[in-house]
């Protein structure tokens, strides 16, 4: 297996990338600051430059990567088309890509509420809502996929064991970006993770339990 990682050097997707370097997995990561990437991300990974808005160029990066994880996510910004063209555009073309090199799984990142269109976040160009459209091209797409929604994202660890539903039943919660990383990585080894889509939290009065034992009950 080779992963290739869109999104490598965010905060999620660097979890992510050294999740798959702690398993043995070789990686190609797409970024856009070569220079950043050197400083945040091992020294094993395979560094390509690129964007994913530049469609033509994206089956040449993904070259013979058979799993792709999708990490890329909108910043704040005062251009009102950022979601629109990261989050969903973005995604499109690394869907499209990834059908044209036949790649074996395609894992996304997505956010909780994704569904929910009076969302407080939506207030921010619609993130949620475009987030919300490039599942539903992915999910129609051909692929395998598996789309993870982390509740809110947290740069340290929590105690609590992680809970894992399926779609549009968890609306509240938070999981450090390390969990996130570890379920998302789990996703491209798990035949119950094939063509589902996870909610996912840490909560405190659960039990841990495997993570492959969870996809099982989605």
């Amino acid at each position: 297996m080779k992963a290739f990682v869109a999104g490598a050097t965010g905060q999620t997707g660097r979890h992510i990338v050294a999740e798959l370097i702690k398993r043995n997995i070789p990686v190609r990561a797409l970024v856009r600051n070569l220079e950043l990437a050197k400083q945040v991300l091992p020294s094993e990974v395979e560094l390509v430059q690129g964007n994913v808005l530049f469609a033509d160029t994206l089956s040449e990066a993904i070259a013979d990567c058979d799993v792709l994880v999708c990490a890329t996510g909108a910043k704040p910004s005062f251009n009102a088309l950022e979601p629109y063209l990261v989050d969903y555009i973005g995604t499109k073309n690394l869907v499209k890509a990834a059908k044209s090199k036949n790649i074996k799984h395609f894992a996304i990142v997505s956010s909780l509420c994704v569904s929910k269109f009076l969302h407080p976040l939506n207030l921010f160009w619609l993130v949620l809502f475009w987030k919300k459209q490039a599942e539903r091209y992915l999910q129609d797409s051909g692929l395998t996929y598996t789309i993870v929604r982390p509740g809110g994202l947290l740069n340290r660890e929590k105690e609590g064991g992680l809970v894992l539903s399926g779609a549009d039943t968890l609306f509240e919660g938070s999981i450090p970006r390390t969990k996130v990383a570890q379920v998302t990585v789990d996703a491209l080894f798990e035949d119950n993770a094939k063509n589902k889509l996870v909610e996912i939290v840490v909560n405190a009065d659960t039990p841990d339990r495997p993570i492959a034992e969870l996809f099982a009950t989605v």
